[in-house]
């Protein structure tokens, strides 16, 4: 058997979790690999020190695992993480941190600007939010409304238990999908209970699939 070199032993342990976790691993300075999830992307790149602050940094200080929430501050992001220093000959050598995305915090509505003031919506009735125009415009059943918030930042507030990032440019709730037609040779269109008509980008549409089960 080749060699097998330490990137590609990870990539195929990453393929053992599931597509909501980002996999890190450092030395005792800086990241040696990296692989991003669909949910959480810290843009972490091969070479980029480990910041004070982070679970890594804290794992490899205190030579002990790690699990905790980090907010926005360090990333851009918030997440929730887990991070395990290794030795070798017992002397520490670095860390693996798995990365997740982070929880709702018991949010339950999205507040949207309407034309006369603003509107909070149900998550259960938020159909689909779209990227236009520098906005994040949000469709419900009887209101459509812009929010600030960047589409990132919607990935990681709503459930993803039901809302999923199928474009660069949209997320749908899929309990509003009434169906799912091929487009291209790995593409799809998504036809929403209102009539809109949403495309799921190819490199979304595995992690699409693979969510709703076909």
């Amino acid at each position: 058997m080749e060699k097998l070199t330490l990137g590609s032993l990870l990539d195929v342990i990453g393929e053992l979790f599931s597509d909501e976790i980002s996999i890190a691993v450092s030395n005792t300075n800086e990241y040696i690999y990296y692989r991003p999830s669909k949910r959480v992307d810290l843009k972490i790149r091969r070479g980029d020190p480990v910041k004070d602050g982070t679970i890594a940094h804290k794992a490899l200080q205190t030579e002990q695992k790690v699990s905790e929430f980090i907010n926005r501050d360090v990333f851009g992001v918030p997440y929730h993480g887990m991070a395990v220093p290794f030795h070798y000959d017992g002397a520490l050598q670095g860390c693996v941190t798995a990365i997740y995305p982070a929880l709702t915090e018991g949010k339950s509505v999205v507040t949207v600007k309407t034309e006369d003031g603003w509107k909070p919506i149900p998550f259960d009735e938020v159909k689909y939010l779209e990227v236009k125009e520098r906005k994040t415009h949000v469709y419900a059943a009887e209101y459509i409304g812009t929010n600030k918030k960047a589409l990132q930042d919607f990935e990681y507030m709503l459930p993803k238990e039901y809302f999923i990032r199928c474009h660069r440019s949209f997320i749908v709730n899929v309990n509003h999908i009434a169906d799912i037609f091929p487009d291209t040779h790995s593409t799809f269109l998504l036809s929403m209970n209102n009539g809109a008509q949403i495309p799921v980008s190819q490199s979304y549409s595995s992690y699409f699939r693979k969510l709703l089960g076909f």
